[in-house]
């Protein structure tokens, strides 16, 4: 029960999925961060240089076989290895979208501009550059997007100029976006966090944030004002591999459940070890999933699921 359902075989290092059917297929698609475990880098140069990885289910989400890296991600002009982070994938408008965190290069420290920048593809494998988004700050990451009760798309993402805080822009069209502002605070007001991640289940709208200590959990009924009800996913997994708290999360939906997405480190102990893993084995992550649903209000996660459930489905 709660076993990892995915490893990356190359880099062991995969993070922040992000999971999309393939339309008129029973394909579902996860891109995920391709962390370099194994990276005998300076500094924090392991978490970056990341392209992003593909893995392919055709048995809703009970097997995944990987497929390697998405191509084409990197800016003009950037030549060498780029750090790619936690897509964004959704279907709208009769194409995919992707909202990619990109830095140049592969820093060793966080001190760096990182942008959002927008893809597009008519087949989820190759992708053509849109370009960066212009948002509140030079350094913006982790983009949510959902399509809102009022017409508008809204876009979530983590600005670390302003106290680690998710913000959000708004589009009519998914192209040109404007700043709205601060929606959930960071330090010093609130917990500081990131990879917002935002869906529809029960009657409401939710809002996960990651914490670092599980998900920071809030509810809506308009995308726009939202209450806090906790935090879900703190507790260890039944499993030996999931007995850290849940990180950066994506959610698929369905009308009487949805899919959680996440990594953790398995051996990486948090707690006793705050600056950072030491090692490969420290620095490796897995994917899991999860199943939410709502009870009375209350988002529930059950993470002690088998590894191979089909959860990609209604009643799965």
């Amino acid at each position: 029960m709660s076993a990892p359902i995915f490893r990356d075989p190359v880099q062991d290092g995969a993070a922040d999925p992000v999971v999309v059917r393939k339309e008129g297929t029973e394909e579902w698609w996860m891109f995920y961060t391709n962390r370099r475990a194994a990276s005998g880098g300076e500094g924090f140069s392991w978490i970056h240089g990341s392209p992003i990885g593909v893995a392919v289910s055709t048995d809703a989400g009970a097997s995944w076989t990987y497929r390697g890296t998405a191509k084409g991600l990197d800016a003009p002009g950037d030549e060498g290895l780029n750090t790619h982070w936690a897509p964004e994938v959704i279907f709208a408008e009769a194409q995919y979208h992707m909202f990619l965190s990109y830095i140049t290069g592969t820093p060793t420290h966080w001190q760096v501009p990182r942008t959002i920048t927008h893809f597009v593809s008519d087949d989820l494998e190759t992708w053509q550059r849109v370009g960066p988004l212009k948002l509140s700050s030079d350094r913006v990451i982790d983009a949510a997007v959902y399509h809102c009760p009022d017409g508008l798309w809204r876009l979530w993402y983590k600005d670390e100029n302003n106290g680690s805080a998710t913000w959000c822009a708004t589009s009519q069209n998914l192209f040109d976006w404007t700043v709205e502002g601060e929606v959930i605070p960071g330090s010093p007001n609130a917990a500081p966090h990131e990879g917002p991640n935002v869906f529809a289940l029960g009657g409401f709208i939710w809002m996960i944030v990651d914490e670092w200590h599980g998900q920071g959990v809030y509810r809506s009924m308009d995308a726009k004002n939202w209450v806090r009800q906790g935090v879900i996913g703190g507790e260890a997994g039944m499993d030996k591999g999931d007995i850290r708290f849940v990180r950066h999360a994506d959610v698929v939906a369905f009308n009487d459940h949805a899919a959680l997405f996440y990594f953790t480190h398995p051996e990486w102990d948090e707690h006793s070890q705050a600056e950072g893993p030491r090692n490969a084995a420290e620095r490796a992550t897995v994917i899991h999933h999860a199943r939410l649903t709502v009870e009375d209000g209350v988002l529930v996660l059950d993470r002690d699921i088998p590894a191979d459930a089909a959860l990609l489905r209604e009643g799965g």
